[in-house]
């Protein structure tokens, strides 16, 4: 007998999500039949979502708002080239990509409420001392820091939600918190706007006073978070033990096994390191977020060029001011489209097709040379950028089993996609203005590898569901004599320690496609 047909059996509870056969039920003397889930959920959301994606929003807009204070001479009074300018872009996507694995396994290893705060606490000195820095090799050390510290915050927070949701649940969740990186470039613009009005307070020029006012308002985050952020399910203090109980189980309702505790095996990151799907969503990711810290970067620029046009009359503030109503439609498209793909599925064909709108954009930013058109194209960038970060993170969530695994998997992706952020971030030349042929150039070949990985992941998850309904990839289950086909699957004693040792890999878990 094959693991799937011992693979349906109802909950010994009432009000508790369907459980699989041989699967011990978590915390067993718990009733959890007065748990109101929709409420929970709702408690769940409140707790976590708003305030991490205030975070978020702050790590963003430190990291980008070197381009607003670009704007109020920041290369000019620390007498740096355009070149040396794009190095200090350069370097913090280094530090930030090289600690985001060895983050994520501290993350799961710590509490998630001393982790992420102390990382917060330590990126927003960082950020506030880049306001007092006096020459390029400051600025340059600075950055550095920021991005050692802030590396742990993105992929942290979106596997620490995938601890929290069910794989149909977690692409809303995720882009609402990454949404923040959208107003975060709304807010950007506003804010650097109306610090410029500091000029010589201090004796410090507008750009320092745009460093000094977000850091400090991190640090002050950063400590309130002590309090502020959760732990993992099994120990959240804001829930009671039949809520936690109850999520506990909802998970491994879910083919979440994991969801009960996991202790760290090195076993568990190699079979991350090992497993193709991690490579592949590597790339897919980073179709969409190269492209993501060039626009983000470059956005105030790019539209001040615009209006060196004959006829066009913007200046730093209004470039900055003309971003917003840009990040305002990316965050309504990203929320949107990943509750589409959450209630819907097939994350695959939304990339796939918002890939595409956004290749399409930067073929019109690539031919265009209307100041108006090529406005219009930007938004249709936010398409084919924002709205498919989150929906790849969930997409590489919900196909990877073993909360270890997962920590590593989803690190490695998000790394991979922001080191190439170096390299995006090195490709808007001055001297390729205002229409930065390469810039553009460079960033559509991202979405086209984006657009080709997405088809080879989707193609080869549904070759390996459709191998595994054959029941070509069974385990053989205690005594069972089994058929030689199933022995290079292996023999287990129960379907639980198939699920505990072969993870996303065991034959009953069904990829999402």
């Amino acid at each position: 007998m094959s693991s799937q047909a011992s693979d349906k059996e109802a909950s010994t509870h009432a009000g508790e999500p369907e459980l699989k056969k041989a699967n011990p039920v978590y915390n067993a003397h718990v009733d959890v039949s007065s748990i109101d889930e929709r409420k929970l959920l709702r408690k769940i959301d409140i707790a976590l979502i708003p305030w991490l994606s205030f975070l978020y929003l702050l790590s963003f807009l430190d990291r980008t708002s070197i381009g607003n204070a670009k704007l109020y001479h920041l290369t000019q009074d620390l007498h740096m080239t355009d070149k040396q300018y794009l190095l200090t872009l350069t370097i913090f996507f280094f530090s930030y990509a090289i600690f985001e694995v060895p983050s994520n396994v501290f993350l799961k290893r710590l509490r998630p409420s001393i982790w992420l705060s102390v990382l917060m606490l330590f990126w927003g000195i960082m950020m506030t001392l880049q306001g007092v820095v006096h020459n390029f090799g400051g600025l340059m050390g600075m950055r550095w820091m920021l991005g050692t510290f802030e590396a742990g915050l993105f992929p942290g927070v979106n596997y620490y939600l995938s601890c929290w949701y069910k794989r149909s649940e977690f692409g809303i969740r995720a882009a609402m918190f990454f949404s923040a990186a959208t107003i975060s470039g709304a807010f950007g613009g506003l804010l650097a706007a109306a610090i410029s009005n500091m000029e010589g307070i201090g004796g410090k020029p507008a750009w320092a006073w745009i460093f000094i006012i977000e850091g400090l308002a991190t640090v002050i985050a950063g400590v309130a978070s002590f309090w502020i952020i959760q732990d993992f399910p099994d120990t959240a203090r804001f829930l009671s033990e039949e809520e936690r109980t109850f999520v506990v189980r909802r998970l491994q309702g879910d083919d979440q096994f994991s969801a009960g505790g996991e202790k760290l095996r090195w076993k568990y990151i190699f079979q991350s390191l090992l497993d193709w799907k991690t490579w592949v969503t590597m790339i897919i990711y980073c179709g969409s977020d190269a492209p993501l810290y060039a626009f983000a970067l470059f956005l105030p620029s790019i539209i001040n060029q615009l209006g060196m046009l004959p006829g066009s009359r913007f200046k730093a503030t209004p470039a900055n001011l003309l971003t917003v109503p840009v990040y305002v439609f990316a965050c309504f498209v990203t929320c949107c489209v990943n509750y589409a793909a959450d209630r819907w599925g097939h994350r695959g064909y939304f990339n796939l097709a918002f890939l595409s709108l956004g290749a399409a954009a930067y073929i019109i930013l690539i031919a265009s040379r209307n100041a108006a058109l090529s406005y219009f194209a930007v938004y249709l960038a936010t398409c084919g950028i924002y709205p498919v970060i989150p929906n790849t993170i969930a997409w590489t969530s919900n196909n990877v089993e073993g909360s270890y695994k997962r920590s590593v998997s989803l690190a490695m992706t998000i790394s991979f996609g922001n080191i190439n952020g170096a390299v995006s971030s090195n490709v808007y030349r001055a001297p390729d203005r205002p229409w930065y042929p390469l810039g553009h150039g460079l960033v559509l070949m991202y979405i086209g590898l984006g657009l080709i990985f997405s088809t080879i992941y989707l193609l080869a998850l549904k070759w390996e569901n459709a191998k595994r309904d054959r029941g070509e990839r069974d385990e053989i289950i205690g005594d069972e004599s089994g058929e030689g086909k199933n022995e290079k699957n292996g023999r287990f004693a129960t379907v639980e320690d198939a699920k505990r040792e072969k993870g996303d890999e065991w034959s009953g878990y069904r990829y999402t496609l």
